[in-house]
């Protein structure tokens, strides 16, 4: 029976066009014009434009058609009637014609971000007489944190005076800024910020002078009958004194390709490749969503903390999180690998730099203790607020070991991954000796600081974490995420420092993790359950709630064996997996609410997670439902986007598609990257590098019967991949190009429940473990 023909189609911040690129947002209404107060062009959380508008004379031109192009660029097509033009009376024919589009007057306005924007006006006088009107650019500055735009929808903001300056013959200069500055002392320490930034607004080009009177810039413009004007406004940012650079050539003129653009065009030529042959409804959805992943990944790049050209990081989200997070880049990183190890060789030495040197409460800095967030809005560089350089989670220490092995896995370059190792020993050193408050082995989160993070691990919103009565829980807590994270960090680090011949501590680590995996099935396993506890509390009791947490502790094996097919069972029990995806709480707790951040949403960047963990212990029918639901949510929103998290409704009758977190980011990193890991669960890849070996257990669905990877980087090899569904249901590959040495095996996770094939492969590799 054929599907119904759906027309949901669901956009994130619906109120909201954005346009952005590195560090610079712009944030429009959905007419293109800066004129609600939570709006404006952010740069460096600055929110530097705070009104950015159109007047034809005196009266709004009307929208007709407005899209982005590419991420950083934007095309806007707007009407109106020619001021002088002859009234005509009221007939509109049977079409209803509008007199406007019988007698049009046309702007086209041209956006494209670099550092700062660029913006092309255009217009056109369709009718067969001459036309004469003032054209005004409305324009105001406010120097407001993003932060506090988020949090006031910008009614605390007050605006800057500007300072005109003319330019001859017909360019001009409008330039705004802000200085401040900031001295005292905070938890008994001394502190001196300093804070210049503004904006130049400058006119390269025009078809007429300009004239400026406070809050506008206007053009008098004369057309004759089919005549067009053409005028370019370039906004130049500058960040405590240093000029950040528009687009530097005029868009109408088609010039060559900047930097950043070609910069983002060898990423997508080098990135895999993905094809589903055959026509399946779902498989095209599949495909979609894959390849405007990669394009939003290369989207979030950070390009001023890049490495190299290759080598580089990742925003956590647009438009809130345009900075570097610790979790959310190193998880965007590995679960991207698939494509490509790009992000992890630029972020995982990035982060090194920023790990923890001294003790500093007002940061919850430590020595060793990983990164959680660096900001550059005016609050965090005048010291306002500990973001500038924040280390208030616990999750980055514990998953910055497990995305150097990731790397280790994929590429098998000692030379690559022989410097991260001191970080990551140093960063375990951190977790033994700093995030156990009672010293009973396991790891727990208290911040120190006045304006610190209150729950500091994955779920750290202030409401995350309850009792199964629905209050609150307080910290100091050991959530039993947080237990596997460290699990597999100790694990998986053994492996890489045996390889690097540093054997007696990988024993150490070894020993570790095995003795942190005994104690953990003691103290968090509830029989009765069937599953995990959330955590455990200040008196280390379990916290006896049903959440997504346990789906993460199957991912990173700290889960017994014998204990995992039930953990995967209840995850997707009604009450916990929405039909969309796994909530973060169950709907049955007296605390559920489907539009909680922590507290019943869906998380796409979990559920890549979850998929990874029942691939691991080789559970398929969990992991086929699954990684359907997040397919075909994505093929509900624009551009096959997969936002930050969506409500945690039941999908029914009732809730034909899922409604969405009010101000979920959109595109999310680790939203985008989470897509790779549905894959590579589906196909069972598991690379390992260092012996160029490939371990493939692929097991698609009906719904998928045909994948094509191009370009699959493991180690020094390139290699394109078919697999294939059969009539009977298995699934088989073959290689159809490789260059470079690689041996690609069939074998099941050596971790798996049905790993009865292929014994000797996980022989073979436990052998090279250390222990042996």
């Amino acid at each position: 029976m054929n599907e119904p023909c759906r027309l949901i189609r669901l956009r994130p911040r619906a109120g909201t066009l954005h346009v952005s690129r590195n560090r610079t947002v712009l944030a429009t209404d959905t007419d293109g014009l800066v004129a609600s107060a939570e709006h404006g062009l952010f740069v460096h959380e600055t929110r530097l434009l705070s009104r950015w508008a159109y007047l034809i004379d005196g009266a709004a031109p009307e929208p007709v058609s407005l899209s982005n192009v590419e991420q950083h660029t934007w095309l806007g097509f707007y009407i109106a009637l020619p001021p002088d033009a002859a009234r005509a009376p009221a007939d509109h024919g049977s079409g209803h014609v509008r007199q406007a589009s019988q007698e049009t007057l046309e702007l086209r306005v041209s956006r494209a971000v670099g550092d700062g924007l660029h913006e092309d006006l255009d217009l056109a006088n369709y009718t067969q007489r001459p036309t004469a009107f003032r054209l005004e650019v409305l324009v105001e500055a406010d120097f407001a944190d993003q932060a506090d735009v988020d949090e006031t929808d910008g009614q605390a903001a007050v605006p800057a005076t500007g300072l005109w300056r003319p330019a001859a013959p017909l360019g001009a200069e409008l330039c705004f800024e802000r200085r401040d500055a900031r001295d005292g002392t905070r938890q008994g320490r001394p502190f001196s910020a300093h804070l210049h930034r503004g904006l130049t607004l400058r006119i390269p080009s025009c078809d007429s002078p300009a004239t400026y009177e406070p809050g506008r810039i206007a053009f008098a413009i004369r057309l004759p009958p089919g005549g067009r004007w053409h005028a370019c406004l370039e906004l130049v940012p500058f960040i405590e004194d240093r000029p950040l650079p528009a687009r530097p050539a005029c868009l109408r003129k088609g010039g060559e390709p900047g930097d950043l653009d070609r910069l983002e065009a060898a990423f997508g030529r080098e990135a895999t490749g993905f094809d589903a042959g055959g026509p399946g409804r779902l498989a095209s959805h599949v495909i979609a969503t894959l390849e405007r992943a990669r394009c939003d990944l290369a989207a979030l790049r950070l390009f001023d903390l890049d490495l190299s050209d290759r080598d580089w990081t990742v925003a956590a989200g647009l438009p809130t999180y345009v900075a570097l997070f610790g979790r959310d880049t190193l998880t965007a990183a590995w679960q991207a690998s698939l494509s490509s190890t790009r992000i992890a060789r630029g972020t995982l030495p990035l982060l090194a730099r920023w790990q923890g040197r001294e003790v500093d409460d007002w940061r919850d800095e430590q020595p060793g203790r990983m990164l959680h967030e660096a900001h550059t809005g005016p609050s965090a560089v005048l010291g306002s607020n500990p973001r500038e350089r924040y280390y208030g989670s616990i999750t980055t220490s514990a998953f910055y070991p497990v995305a150097v092995s990731e790397l280790w896995h994929w590429t098998g370059e000692a030379d690559l991954v022989r410097p991260l190792l001191e970080p990551a020993l140093a960063a375990l050193r951190w977790l033994d000796e700093q995030a156990d408050h009672d010293g009973r082995g396991f790891y727990d989160y208290l911040t120190r600081s006045e304006q610190g993070v209150r729950h500091q691990a994955w779920k750290d919103s202030g409401d995350a974490i309850v009792y199964p009565d629905g209050s609150p829980v307080e910290p100091p807590i050991a959530t039993c995420e947080e237990q596997g994270f460290a699990y597999a960090a100790k694990f998986q680090l053994a492996e890489l420092l045996w390889w690097m011949d540093r054997k007696e501590e990988a024993r150490r680590l070894w020993r570790e993790a095995r003795e942190l995996k005994r104690r953990f099935q003691a103290a968090f396993w509830m029989e009765d359950e069937g599953f995990l506890a959330l955590g455990l509390d200040a008196d280390r009791r379990p916290i006896r709630s049903i959440a997504s947490n346990a789906g993460h502790c199957l991912a990173t094996g700290i889960v017994d064996k014998g204990h995992a097919e039930r953990v995967a069972q209840r995850l997707m029990q009604d009450d916990l997996f929405s039909g969309w995806g796994i909530r973060t709480l169950s709907s049955r707790h007296p605390a559920y609410d489907p539009y909680s951040y922590h507290r019943g949403t869906v998380w796409p960047v979990e559920q890549a997670t979850f998929a990874l963990g029942f691939m691991r212990f080789g559970l398929h029918e969990p992991l086929e439902r699954l990684c359907r639901a997040q397919f075909e949510a994505a093929a509900l929103f624009d551009h096959h986007r997969l936002p930050e998290c969506f409500s945690g409704h039941p999908r029914d009758a009732d809730h034909p598609f899922p409604a969405l977190y009010p101000r979920a980011n959109s595109p999310q990193a680790w939203s985008a990257s989470s897509v790779f890991c549905l894959v590579q669960s589906m196909l069972g890849l598991y690379p390992y590098a260092k012996l160029n070996l490939l371990l493939v257990d692929p097991h698609l669905p009906p719904w998928l019967p045909e994948l094509t990877l191009h370009n699959l980087h493991v180690g020094a090899a390139v290699v394109t991949l078919r697999f294939l569904r059969g009539a009977g249901g298995d699934t088989d590959w073959r290689v159809l190009d490789q260059q470079g040495p690689l041996h690609v095996l069939r074998q099941p996770s050596p971790w798996s429940l049905t790993a009865t094939a292929g014994e000797r492969v996980k022989d073979v590799l436990q052998s090279l473990l250390p222990g042996r």
